[in-house]
């Protein structure tokens, strides 16, 4: 749990200016719900603007992490990204994907005069000790502890895909969850779930699943978004395509290790 003094600190720090939404909006999640930011966005968050002073930091994140025993190249991965030059030339640049842990030791020895940088320490700080509290204690969870927890993931999920999509050109949210929902329920919409499932008015359907069915929806989302994402994918029409496709493609990798379809497992109500 965090303490009452991290939380003194934290509202301390935070101002108009400098909300841990700074850290918040450009994380990412990975296939298995994994946490992970990019170099270049933090740098940016951390208000660095040569790329290569950062990266001084970073290397001396990286030293710090080896003397704490952990494997660096675990904790960062290196990327390359394409982007587009002021000439609308696609130029491929070097990045790389953080852990959690990571981000902490960045924050740790980067330029403390900055507040966003005192920020980003209680920020990270306090991130590790959540998520070190949830790997220990996941197993000894209920099985309605697990599933609350698996739909708290399946909805940060469904909040980043909805970012990535809108970056991609998507407007209609509702059709764009549908193409998805058709691919892994064979045809259904949320609203066929929805009826299926026979909830009442205004119930959520993620409230109704249990860990299984979360768990593949959740795949599904973040598969969807590293695509959109890799493959710089542009349009509404297109975007929705990738959506069912993925959906598609999990359902019969359910199918093929024998696996309980989402349209079969049990229903619950929700806790």
């Amino acid at each position: 749990m965090v303490n009452k003094k991290e939380n003194k600190i934290v509202n301390k720090v935070l101002n108009d200016k400098y909300t841990d939404s700074i850290f918040e909006n450009i994380k990412h999640l990975d296939e298995y719900g994994n946490e992970y930011w990019y170099a270049r966005e933090l740098s940016k968050a951390l208000e660095y603007s040569d790329w290569r002073n950062f990266l001084k930091v970073l290397n001396k994140a990286k030293v710090a992490c080896k003397n704490s025993g952990l494997n660096a190249d675990e904790q960062l991965v290196e990327v390359n990204k394409p982007i587009k030059t002021g000439k609308g030339k696609k130029e491929i640049i070097k990045d790389y994907k953080l852990s959690r842990y990571i981000c902490y030791l960045i924050v740790q020895n980067a330029d403390p005069s900055k507040d966003v940088v005192a920020l980003g320490q209680t920020y990270f700080a306090i991130q590790t000790r959540k998520q070190e509290i949830t790997e220990q204690e996941y197993e000894s969870l209920s099985d309605d502890e697990k599933r609350f927890y698996q739909r708290k993931l399946t909805r940060q999920g469904n909040y980043t895909l909805q970012k990535v999509a809108s970056s991609a050109g998507v407007k209609n949210m509702a059709e764009f969850h549908n193409a998805g929902y058709r691919g892994l329920y064979n045809g259904e919409t949320a609203d066929d779930i929805f009826k299926r499932k026979k909830l009442r008015y205004r119930e959520d359907i993620l409230d109704n699943m249990n860990e299984d069915e979360l768990v593949a929806n959740l795949f599904r989302i973040n598969q969807t978004k590293q695509r959109l994402i890799k493959d710089n994918v542009q349009g509404e029409n297109n975007a929705k395509a990738v959506h069912y496709e993925v959906g598609k493609k999990v359902r019969k990798a359910i199918q093929d290790i024998g696996g309980m379809m989402p349209k079969k497992c049990r229903h619950l109500r929700k806790v």
